[in-house]
C-alpha cells in the first residue's frame, strides 16, 4: 500500500501540472463545446486551424531568429547599452529593451548584475518598461494577427514608454526621490544562458558544437512555446467571436473618447495575457467592436503587468520603485492608446 501511495503522488502532481498547461485548456474548451454546442464544434476548430496556419510562417521565422540570437550570445551586445552617460544609457536601454533575447527568468539576474555594477535606476527602468512590450517574436506575431501598422505602433510605443519612464525616474531621483531604491541583491544565475557581461557575440555560431547545440535546444523550446500559446490564442479567439455578442464589446471598449481606452488599460492589467496570446485575441475583440486605441492600451497594460515583468521589478527594488513602475505602465498604456487612436 505504501508503494501505491508513493507512486500515486507523482502521478497526481503530473495530472495537476498538465491541467495548468495551454494544451489542457484547449482540450477542455473544445470538449465543452463538443458537449454543449456540438453544431459549432467544427466551425470553431476550423477557425482556429486556419488562423494558426496563416501565422505559421511568422512563427518559423521568429523561432529561427531568437534561437540564432541566443546561440550567438547576443546578450553581451545588450549589456553595452548600459555604459556611458546617463542620458545615453536611458536612450539605449529603451531601444535595446525590445531586442533583448532573454527568457523571463534571465531578466532578473541580468538586471541585478547591472544594478550591482552601478547602472542608474533610470536606465534600468527604461529597459524594464520597454522589454516586456516587444521582442522579435512578439513583433512578428503582432504583424500576423493585427497587421504592420499595429506592430510598428507597438514597437514605437515600447521605445517611447521606456524613454519617458527612464527620464521620469531620472527627474524624480534628481528631486531627492528613490534615494535607497534597491532591495538586498543576491547574485545568482537561473541556468538560462551565459553571463551577459562576459565574452563577445559569435555570429557564426554554427562553427562551434556547443553553440549549435544551444541553437537546437532554443529552436525546439521556443517552437513548442509559441505553438502552444498561439494554439490557445486562436481557440480563444474562435470562442470569443462565436459566443460573445459584438454589442457588449462595443459598449465597453468601442467608440471614441478616453473612457473606453482607460477601461481597456485597467482591464488589461489584471486580465494579463502574454504577448503571444494577446494579438490574436485582440483581433477577435476588434472584430466585435473594440477600438484601435483600446486594443493598444489593453496590450500595453497587459504586458507591463505580466508575472515575469513584475517579478523582475519586485525582486530587486523597494515598494516605491515598484509602484512607480506600475504607475508609469498604466498611465503610459492609456496615453499610448489615445495617441494611437488619433493616429490610426
Amino acid at each position: 500500500m505504501t508503494d501505491l501511495t508513493e507512486t500515486g503522488r507523482p502521478a497526481g502532481r503530473a495530472v495537476k501540472d498538465w491541467l495548468m498547461t495551454p494544451w489542457a485548456v484547449i482540450a477542455l474548451a473544445l470538449l465543452a463545446v463538443a458537449v454543449a454546442d456540438a453544431g459549432q464544434f467544427g466551425a470553431i476548430v476550423s477557425f482556429a486551424v486556419r488562423a494558426f496556419l496563416s501565422t505559421l510562417p511568422y512563427i518559423v521565422f521568429a523561432v529561427l531568429l531568437i534561437a540564432g540570437l541566443k546561440a550567438a550570445g547576443a546578450e553581451s551586445v545588450i549589456a553595452e547599452a548600459f555604459k556611458g552617460r546617463e542620458t545615453k544609457m536611458i536612450a539605449m536601454a529603451a531601444l535595446f529593451g525590445g531586442l533583448a533575447p532573454f527568457c523571463s527568468c534571465e531578466v532578473i539576474p541580468f538586471v541585478a548584475g547591472l544594478l550591482a555594477l552601478g547602472a542608474p535606476l533610470s536606465a534600468v527602468m527604461a529597459f524594464w518598461l520597454s522589454s516586456p512590450l516587444i521582442d522579435p517574436p512578439t513583433l512578428l506575431i503582432t504583424v500576423a494577427a493585427l497587421g504592420w501598422p499595429f506592430a510598428i505602433g507597438k514597437a514605437v510605443i515600447a521605445v517611447a514608454l521606456g524613454l519617458s519612464g527612464g527620464f521620469a525616474i531620472k527627474a524624480a531621483m534628481g528631486a531627492g526621490r528613490f534615494r535607497d531604491p534597491l532591495r538586498q541583491i543576491r547574485q545568482s544565475r537561473c541556468g538560462c544562458g551565459p553571463d551577459p557581461f562576459t565574452g563577445k557575440p559569435v555570429w557564426r555560431f554554427w562553427q562551434a558544437s556547443e553553440r549549435r547545440e544551444t541553437f537546437r535546444s532554443e529552436l525546439i523550446a521556443n517552437g513548442v512555446f509559441l505553438a502552444k500559446w498561439l494554439a490557445l490564442a486562436y481557440v480563444l479567439e474562435a470562442l470569443l467571436v462565436t459566443y460573445v455578442p459584438a454589442t457588449m464589446i462595443a459598449g465597453l471598449v468601442g467608440g471614441e473618447g478616453v473612457v473606453p481606452i482607460a477601461i481597456a488599460a485597467l482591464v488589461g492589467m489584471p486580465a494579463y495575457l502574454n504577448s503571444y496570446v494577446a494579438p490574436p485575441l485582440l483581433a477577435g475583440l476588434m472584430e466585435q467592436g473594440m477600438s484601435n486605441g483600446a486594443a493598444m492600451a489593453f496590450m500595453i497594460a497587459g504586458a507591463v503587468s505580466s508575472v515575469p515583468a513584475m517579478a523582475a521589478v519586485w525582486s530587486l527594488v523597494r515598494k516605491p520603485v515598484f509602484a512607480a513602475y506600475i504607475g508609469l505602465g498604466v498611465s503610459g498604456a492609456i496615453i499610448s492608446g489615445i495617441v494611437f487612436q488619433m493616429v490610426v
